[in-house]
């Protein structure tokens, strides 16, 4: 007879209930998170930046542009 045992149930997991307005809420934030991130990795050039000619933002994610296929010079 062997010595190990059956391996217990895993107790399934339990859906939450979201109410429309919440998760609109939540889907106007994740779009708009987005969208900032897209500005930022591929359409601030530095010199024609929104937030004035600063290449901080540029350079910060210079590598990343080129990584998603963005170019930028």
């Amino acid at each position: 007879m062997s010595s190990l045992s059956a391996p217990s149930a895993v107790p399934a997991a339990i859906p939450t209930a979201v109410s429309g307005s919440r998760a609109a809420l939540w889907l106007i934030g994740t779009a708009l998170v987005a969208l900032a991130v897209y500005y930022f990795v591929g359409v601030d050039q530095g010199a024609v930046s929104v937030f004035g000619n600063d290449m901080h933002v540029h350079e910060f994610v210079h590598d990343a542009r080129h990584f998603l296929g963005f170019p930028c010079h």
